[in-house]
């Protein structure tokens, strides 16, 4: 499988006001493979918080991120100062990796509201990556591995921060062939998947039950499925599954082995996905951005303010994130991808 310590990958520490730092400091000692990891962030900082919590400082190499001489980042409290600290650290990260070799990155949480405050206009940090990567194909896939079963669920969202509302405006033909393209390239490409079962959810209760509780599935949702059954014969298309009944096989997976389960499910929107995967595997879930050059793995939850300094963030979720990242450049080398 490839040779792991070739493999480069950058871990920034996002909102130093919350509990990056801590998780990062506390997922290096357990991670389960080899890899050349290098933080960015203010180093400062870093320091500051391994002295704090008693945690022993990593011997990472880490790029540093400066504050200016007037800057005080207050823990527990995101803002200004700690949102342009962290908006720049991934802005360093995501320079290295499209020029200087690196496989990817991992990045650990940020606040959307401070980086509002500094002035940065984005609904998050996949579309930072995206905009600086200079790609308009991506997605939010969450991927989280089952400590009972050793099964891998992977779920897609085809729409993400944006109002319930406009969901159904967003979502079209067009969209939805995207994200299954990015899907089943992603399956195939950084799991090994030749071919894949995918289940896709539908949209309105009972997928609309034939009409009587909207008209999506019928209008166009069940004869865009239909195309796509044609253009990847060897791809198993399943749905428009009712979204009630779409998690059953994925719980029954995780909990205890199930043959019926998919490879990769795609929710139509945000919650439809994350609440399923956050009451399997919050602990375990890892946000992974496709269609980037590059790989980019996140640990699926906050800045969590409320507890930052005290020492008692689990760092669970962000080891998972930076063994995926691992894992996923290891595949990419014996695909021949780099």
């Amino acid at each position: 499988m490839g040779n792991a310590r070739q493999i480069k990958l950058l871990v920034t520490l996002g909102d130093m006001a919350g509990i990056g730092p801590e998780v990062v400091l506390k997922a290096l000692p357990v991670v389960q493979q080899t890899a050349q990891l290098t933080l960015v962030g203010n180093e400062q900082q870093l320091m500051a918080c391994s002295k704090r919590l008693g945690l022993p400082l990593t011997d990472h190499p880490i790029i540093d991120v400066p504050l200016a001489a007037d800057q005080t980042i207050r823990i527990g409290q995101g803002d200004a100062v700690s949102g342009d600290l962290s908006f720049r650290s991934l802005q360093t990260a995501i320079g290295y990796c499209l020029k200087d070799g690196y496989s990817g990155v991992i990045t650990a949480p940020i606040a959307k509201s401070a980086w509002l405050a500094a002035g940065h206009h984005y609904p998050g940090q996949t579309e930072l990556l995206a905009e600086m990567a200079e790609v308009t194909r991506f997605g939010m896939l969450f991927v989280a591995r089952s400590p009972m079963t050793d099964w891998t669920m992977r779920t897609l969202l085809a729409t993400t921060h944006i109002p319930l509302r406009q969901v159904p405006e967003v979502l079209t033909p067009e969209v939805l062939t995207l994200k299954l393209e990015l899907l089943l390239k992603c399956l195939e490409r950084d799991f090994g998947v030749e071919n894949p079962k995918v289940a896709i959810a539908g949209l309105n209760p009972h997928s609309g039950e034939q009409g009587q509780i909207g008209r999506e599935e019928i209008d166009w949702l069940i004869p865009w499925l239909n195309s796509q059954r044609q253009r990847f014969p060897h791809v198993t298309l399943e749905g428009p599954v009712p979204p009630d009944t779409l998690w059953v096989s994925p719980a029954k997976a995780w909990h205890h082995l199930e043959q019926q389960a998919h490879h990769g499910y795609l929710a139509l929107y945000h919650d439809q996905g994350l609440i399923p995967v956050k009451m399997l595997a919050f602990d375990q879930a890892v946000n992974t951005t496709i269609g980037l050059p590059f790989i980019r793995t996140s640990p699926d939850h906050g800045t969590a303010f409320d507890i930052a300094g005290q020492g008692i963030a689990r760092p669970d979720s962000m080891v998972a994130a930076i063994d995926l990242a691992i894992e996923l450049a290891v595949q990419r080398q014996v695909n021949g991808h780099n």
